[in-house]
């Protein structure tokens, strides 16, 4: 009897786990069967990283939207880069899980309550400090910024340590496009602009701005990363290690150098027409 009863439960408990298999499994095929395409999206005022394409202004082009084109073809997904807005608006949507990807974002902590970081890292990029040519500001360490008007553009970090200083000790306000931050600074309504060294110059170039310098050393480097929205349906543990593997892959190759290389030209061959 006793022996009966044993190879019952055994049964029974051999038809829970089928059953929880099964439905796991149906979990996971459902999951692919909705992540037909990722949508990816960045900060629109990045170049030689992201800018919106001159000719269809609903996408996104640069390094950044080349490189997910390469992981694309890595994953087997189609992968949208989409113009969705400024960079505050960007970080909105992914928030709420109407975009699948980030392609590219620093790391700090608050961004963890919504998105997943892939890594490595791809890309580091540096931030500088940026001044009127005929400033008078010294800048060798963040205290030198302590008292002077400051301008960046919003909801933009530059490293988690970097953030809680300023949030401390500078004062610095916010405005929502990069070309807006650069005139005010042109106009001398601040004293300096934090941002990232390579997309400055690039905007200043496109505005025909004489009268800027970037200052060294740099606030901070940081690495940019992918990130995909907790709230995506394409975020499942399959997923995102197919991704997080096509990304080691594509680090290896260096494929980044070769891709900044290539859109710094043509973002200036487009600024030239």
């Amino acid at each position: 009897m006793r022996c009966h009863f044993r190879t019952a439960t055994l049964l029974r408990m051999a038809g829970i786990l089928i059953t929880l298999g099964t439905a796991f499994g149906s979990a996971a095929a459902a999951a692919d069967e909705v992540c037909k395409k990722l949508i990816a999206t960045g900060n629109p005022e990045y170049p030689p990283f992201l800018w919106r394409d001159p000719d269809d202004e609903s996408h996104l082009i640069g390094a950044n939207a080349d490189l997910m084109q390469s992981l694309s073809k890595e994953i087997g997904i189609p992968v949208e880069v989409k113009y969705i807005g400024p960079w505050g608006r960007v970080q909105e949507e992914a928030k709420l899980g109407r975009v699948d990807l980030l392609a590219g974002a620093f790391l700090t902590l608050p961004r963890f309550d919504y998105m997943d970081y892939f890594y490595p890292a791809f890309r580091e990029t540096r931030t500088v400090i940026w001044v009127r040519k005929d400033s008078a500001l010294t800048y060798k360490k963040w205290k030198d910024l302590v008292g002077k008007r400051g301008i960046t553009v919003i909801n933009n970090s530059f490293g988690e340590d970097f953030d809680r200083y300023a949030s401390e000790s500078l004062k610095v306000a916010t405005v929502p496009s990069l070309e807006q931050a650069l005139t005010l600074l042109t106009l001398s309504r601040a004293d300096y602009l934090i941002y990232e060294e390579d997309p400055g110059l690039a905007y200043i170039a496109k505005m025909n701005i004489q009268n800027l310098k970037p200052l060294l050393p740099p606030v901070t480097n940081e690495n940019l990363y992918l990130t995909i929205s907790h709230k995506s349906p394409c975020n499942t543990p399959e997923m995102r290690g197919r991704i997080a593997k096509a990304l080691y892959k594509l680090e290896k190759q260096n494929l980044m150098n070769k891709l900044v290389s290539s859109n710094i030209q043509l973002w200036r061959k487009q600024q030239a027409k």
